[in-house]
């Protein structure tokens, strides 16, 4: 059997559009955190907000950008990272903002360098607030040796 070029273009793109939405892999390109934001409904934009208000009063020099597709906070190197998920809000303040505060951030799924905070339960946010004060003087820090 012999197909055309139409015909090859068509099985290729289905054949990436199922890989691609199998491995979880299509992504929005987001122009700035306004517009990540906004690209959610509205309970969730409250949420992710509360967050990005949350890290502005900590350090509100900070300047913000998107890294890894999310939402990133930038000081003397990457400070935090935060995104949406279907279940959760994942924070991601790196290693050393885990293991800082391990003991608080244990009663939620978490890793090396992340943390995941149900939707269904209260965001902690004062909890966020003080690792964004950790890594902020952990950035500073680092950039006075």
């Amino acid at each position: 059997m012999i197909l055309n070029s139409m015909q090859v273009f068509f099985v290729n793109l289905d054949i990436n559009f199922k890989w691609l939405k199998t491995a979880n892999m299509i992504q929005i390109k987001h122009k700035n955190i306004d517009d990540y934001i906004n690209s959610f409904p509205e309970e969730i934009q409250n949420i992710l907000t509360k967050i990005r208000t949350s890290i502005k009063e900590i350090i509100p020099e900070t300047s913000e950008k998107i890294s890894y597709g999310i939402p990133t906070f930038y000081l003397n190197g990457n400070l935090v990272h935060f995104a949406a998920y279907k279940n959760h809000i994942g924070f991601y303040p790196g290693a050393s903002g885990i293991e800082e505060f391990l003991k608080e951030i244990s009663k939620y799924k978490n890793s090396k360098g992340a943390v995941q905070f149900p939707l269904k339960e209260d965001l902690p946010i004062d909890l966020i607030k003080k690792i964004v004060a950790f890594r902020v003087n952990e950035n500073i820090s680092k950039n006075d040796n």
